[in-house]
C-alpha cells in the first residue's frame, strides 16, 4: 500500500511543477521595460495648453482699445480742439458710436477666446489634469463675465437720456474699470498656464499614486471622500478619473506594445 502511493501521485507532481515553471519562464523571458523608458515616453506625450499666447495678445488688445477709446472720447466727443482731426479720421461716424463698435468687437474676441480656452482645457482634463482644469475654470471665465457685465452697463448708459459730456464720461469710466479688473485676470491666467506648460507634470492619478507610495503619513488623496468635500465634488472627480483611466489604459497598452517591439 505504501509503495503504490508514490507511484500514483509522483507523475502529477513533476508535471504540475513543470507546467508552472514553464509559465513562470515565459513571463520572465519577455523583454523587460525599464522605468526610465516609460517615464521618457510619458514625458514625450505631454501636450501643452496653447492659450497663454492668446491671453497675452488679448491683454494687449484690451489696453490698446481702452487707450484709443480715451483719446476718441476726450478729443472727438468732448472736443478739446481736435475736431478737424477727428472728422478726417472718423468721417461721418460719431465718437460714441466708434467706442461702442470697438466694444462689440472686443466682446466678440473675448467670446472666441473663452471658447478656445474651454476646448483646450477640456482636452487637458481628458488627459488627466483634473486639478488644473478646476483651478483655472473660474479664472478663464472671469474676463467674459466681466466684459458682458460692462456691455450691459454701457447699454444702460446709452439708453438713459443724459447730457453728452456726462454720458461720455460714464462710458469711459466703465471701460477703465473693465481694464482694471480684466487685465489682472488675463495676466494671472497667462502666468498659470505658462507655469503648467513649463513643469510638464504627470497626470493627477500618477502624482497621487506617487504620494500614496512614498508618503509617511499616508494622508487620503483627492480621489477619496474627505471632510469638507461635498458628495457632488467626489462623484464628479471619480467620474473624471474613470473616464481618464479608460483612455489611459488604451494608450498605455499601445505604448507597451511599441516599447516591447523596440526592445
Amino acid at each position: 500500500m505504501e509503495s503504490k502511493g508514490p507511484s500514483v501521485y509522483s507523475p502529477m507532481g513533476p508535471s504540475a511543477d513543470l507546467s508552472r515553471s514553464l509559465d513562470d519562464d515565459s513571463m520572465v523571458d519577455g523583454p523587460l521595460i525599464s522605468a526610465d523608458a516609460l517615464q521618457s515616453a510619458i514625458r514625450r506625450e505631454f501636450k501643452t495648453v496653447p492659450t497663454s499666447t492668446h491671453a497675452a495678445l488679448l491683454s494687449v488688445l484690451h489696453v490698446v482699445y481702452v487707450v484709443l477709446s480715451l483719446c476718441v472720447g476726450v478729443l472727438c466727443v468732448l472736443k478739446f480742439g481736435k475736431e478737424e482731426i477727428c472728422a478726417r479720421i472718423l468721417g461721418q461716424v460719431q465718437g460714441d458710436a466708434t467706442i461702442l463698435f470697438g466694444k462689440v468687437g472686443l466682446w466678440l474676441l473675448v467670446l472666441l477666446f473663452t471658447a478656445y480656452t474651454e476646448h483646450h482645457h477640456s482636452r487637458a482634463r481628458s488627459r488627466g489634469y483634473l486639478d488644473f482644469y478646476r483651478r483655472m475654470q473660474r479664472v478663464r471665465h472671469l474676463p467674459f463675465y466681466m466684459h458682458s457685465t460692462g456691455s450691459v452697463l454701457l447699454l444702460l448708459v446709452v439708453a438713459v437720456p443724459l447730457a453728452c459730456p456726462v454720458k461720455t464720461s460714464m462710458i469711459l469710466s466703465i471701460l477703465v474699470l473693465e481694464l482694471l479688473v480684466g487685465l489682472p485676470c488675463l495676466v494671472h491666467y497667462t502666468v498659470k498656464v505658462m507655469k503648467f506648460n513649463r513643469e510638464q507634470a504627470a497626470p493627477d492619478v500618477s502624482q497621487e499614486e506617487y504620494l500614496h507610495n512614498f508618503s509617511v503619513t499616508n494622508h487620503p488623496t483627492e480621489t477619496g471622500f474627505r471632510e469638507g468635500s461635498t458628495l457632488e465634488e467626489v462623484v464628479e472627480k471619480q467620474a473624471d478619473l474613470i473616464e481618464y483611466l479608460k483612455q489611459h489604459n488604451t494608450l498605455l497598452s499601445k505604448r507597451l506594445l511599441n516599447l516591447t517591439a523596440q526592445h
